[in-house]
């Protein structure tokens, strides 16, 4: 006699990827929360192509290769990491838990990933540092009043990060209608953790019909600020700068040409300019002029561990993700977080022994076949969860 199995309705949820974590998290979440999370800007045109660009590459699997042991090891800056995947900087983890960037940063050290922290994160930078235990980036605004830039690089420094990472995307916020129809503001209490309010009275809850994001922006980031810049930047500080944000041949030589470590491709999660190139349409031609003068990372759409391998494929040192570790974060706090990047490395894994690349220096672009087929046709419940 077989035992009895639960009920639709009282068995507990099965979440197995990031699609699953999304689906529970949306479940959870407020809407304005969920929108400000999931949300792009514009028409989202390039929130959906971010992720539809994965879809239009097919593996080339090659057979018979000794593939009994995979290797996700690399390094980022010259530092060893675990495997080739990190969370993106994102805002406000505290958003959709209470431990916030702590519980994140620890998820990633449990897997051996690295973070990279954002200025606007809901804890102090110095308390996401005490509980690291992998590689930790801090992410920067350049705003117009440079101390409060510097500020932070002292800190930065002080706490033991081991880069900073200049976004080069944000001169000005892009509209993003979810959060404009809501009339999004940060709940009383979540603050930007790293910012004195003292440069900004009102900040924490942001302005009626904007974001708290855009309405900070706008007031405080520095659209003035160029590549002559950049000198000043570097010297506040001796750690290895990254941009994030490019997407253009141009800027990835001029940048690698001024001795920035490390580029980031990417689109801001389809955040800012919407119908810019999709980052991993814009991987290949960055890669190629950066050359091996700085390292290369993307963002952008990556939801499984065959993503992250056609983004290796295509010159990538290692892809970053963002939103579905918040979606682990919603549903499970620290656990979910750590769930969802277990998920991508062992789906890397599985990808690496079936395409017969057992190690990442063998992952080249002749793993891939670029399909004439556009990506099948997605459902708006689809886009939601993509």
């Amino acid at each position: 006699m077989t035992a009895p199995t639960a009920s639709r309705a009282t068995r507990p949820e099965l979440l197995l990827n990031p699609r699953d974590y999304a689906s529970a998290a949306r479940a959870r979440l407020d809407r304005p929360v969920w929108d400000y999370i999931a949300g792009g800007s514009g028409d989202e045109v390039t929130l959906r192509e971010d992720r539809a660009a994965y879809d239009r590459y097919r593996l080339r699997p090659r057979a018979l290769v000794d593939v009994s042991r995979c290797d996700t090891a690399t390094t980022l800056l010259g530092r060893p990491v675990a495997f080739p995947v990190g969370i993106a900087p994102m805002a406000y983890h505290q958003l959709v838990h209470p431990d916030g960037e702590t519980a994140t940063v620890r998820a990633a050290g449990t897997v051996g990933a690295l973070t990279i922290a954002s200025t606007f994160s809901s804890i102090p930078l110095e308390e996401i540092a005490g509980a690291a235990a992998g590689p930790l980036w801090l992410q920067l605004y350049v705003m117009r009043h440079r101390e409060v830039t510097a500020s932070l690089v002292r800190r930065a420094e002080a706490a033991g990060y081991q880069a900073l990472v200049v976004t080069v995307d944000t001169p000005r916020m892009a509209r993003r209608e979810r959060d404009l129809r809501n009339g999004f503001r940060l709940p009383p209490h979540i603050r930007p953790a790293n910012l004195d309010e003292d440069h900004d009275p009102g900040l924490y809850q942001g302005s009626s019909g904007s974001s708290t994001l855009a309405a900070h922006a706008a007031r405080h980031h520095d659209a003035a600020f160029t590549w002559d810049d950049l000198a000043w930047l570097r010297s506040l500080t001796d750690l290895p700068l990254v941009l994030k944000g490019v997407l253009t041949a141009e800027d990835a030589r001029r940048a690698a040409g001024l001795g920035v470590a490390g580029l980031i491709v990417s689109t801001h999660g389809g955040r800012q300019l919407d119908g810019a190139v999709p980052a991993l349409e814009a991987l290949p031609e960055v890669v190629a002029a950066a050359g091996d003068r700085c390292d290369v990372l993307v963002d952008g759409g990556v939801r499984r561990g065959t993503d992250v391998l056609k983004a290796l494929a295509l010159g990538a040192r290692a892809v970053l993700v963002g939103r579905p570790v918040l979606w682990g974060l919603a549903v499970d706090g620290e656990a979910g977080a750590t769930q969802v990047l277990s998920a991508l490395r062992e789906e890397l894994e599985e990808a690496m022994a079936l395409t017969g690349r057992p190690r990442l220096d063998a992952i080249a672009p002749d793993l891939l076949h670029r399909s004439a087929h556009l990506s099948p046709h997605l459902t708006d419940d689809d886009r939601e969860l993509a």
